[in-house]
C-alpha cells in the first residue's frame, strides 16, 4: 500500500479508533509513539494506553528539558500504565558539539539533540504516532491524520482536535496537567527555547520566539533508512 492508499483508506479515522486500527491491524509490532511529555501529551498517551499500554513510546531527552517535564514523564508513565517508554538521548559527541549551540544556531542544535537521536531510535518501525494538531497553527494547519513522510507513515490521531476537545478530555479522564501549564506554557520543549505564550498567540508561539523557526525538525526530516543511511 502506498502513501496515497494509507490516507484514502484510514484518513477519515481519528482518536482511539485510528490508534486501534494502526496498532492492531495495519502495523502490529511495527509502530511506536513519539512524545515530548509536554502540555497536551497526556491526551494522546491516554488514548494509546487505553488501546495497548505496551506500544513503544519514544521520549527524547535532549539534555535541555525542564525538570518539570522529566518529573511529568514519570507521573504519566505510572498513572497510565505505559510499559515500554524508551528514553532516547543524543550521542555524546553530538551533545558535546551542541552544548550552547541554542544561542547561535537553533536548527543545528535541534538536529543534534532531536533529529539524529530520533532517527536512530525509530529504525525498525514502519509507522509513528504523534500528537500534532491543526490547531497548533503554522505548518500544522493542513495536517492530516495519516500521511507518509521521511520513509514512515505518520499517524496523528488528534490532528483535527481543537483546544476545547483537548481540555474536555483532560477533565473527563482526570489527566494531570504538566506543571508548567499553569504558568502560561502551552507548548513545551527545551527550556532555552520555550517561553509562556501571550494572550491571543497560538499555542506554539512560545517556541523559538523571535525567530522564523516553528518546528524542531523531527516531523519534517528524513529518518534513517533501514540500511543506516544518513538523514
Amino acid at each position: 500500500m502506498n502513501s496515497v492508499d494509507y490516507s484514502a483508506t484510514y484518513g477519515h479515522l481519528s482518536g482511539a479508533e485510528l490508534i486501534t486500527v494502526m496498532t492492531r491491524q495495519v502495523f502490529p509490532g511495527r509502530i511506536a509513539v513519539t512524545s515530548s511529555f509536554g502540555a497536551e501529551s497526556a491526551v494522546l498517551l491516554d488514548l494509546v494506553a487505553q488501546v495497548d499500554p505496551s506500544v513503544p513510546v519514544i521520549f527524547l531527552d535532549t539534555g535541555e528539558l525542564f525538570d518539570e517535564t522529566l518529573e511529568y514523564r514519570y507521573r504519566l508513565e505510572r498513572q497510565l500504565g505505559l510499559t515500554d517508554v524508551r528514553v532516547v538521548r543524543p550521542a555524546s559527541e553530538d551533545l558535546a558539539e551542541a552544548e550552547d549551540l541554542w544561542r547561535t544556531d537553533h536548527d543545528r542544535c535541534c538536529h543534534l539533540r532531536k533529529v539524529l537521536p530520533l532517527a536512530r531510535a525509530v529504525e525498525g518501525f514502519d509507522a509513528l504516532i504523534d500528537g500534532r494538531k491543526q490547531a497548533h497553527g503554522f505548518e500544522r494547519e493542513a495536517l492530516s491524520t495519516v500521511a507518509f513522510a521521511g520513509g514512515v507513515v505518520k499517524v496523528s490521531p488528534l490532528a483535527n482536535w481543537d483546544e476545547d476537545a483537548v481540555r474536555k478530555t483532560f477533565v473527563a479522564r482526570r489527566l494531570p496537567s504538566h506543571p508548567l501549564v499553569e504558568q502560561g506554557y502551552r507548548s513545551i520543549g527545551c527550556w532555552p527555547c520555550t517561553r509562556p505564550t501571550k494572550p491571543g498567540e497560538s499555542a506554539r508561539a512560545g517556541r523559538w520566539a523571535g525567530s522564523a523557526k516553528t518546528e524542531c525538525g523531527i516531523h519534517t526530516s528524513l529518518v534513517l533508512g533501514r540500511d543506516g543511511a544518513g538523514i
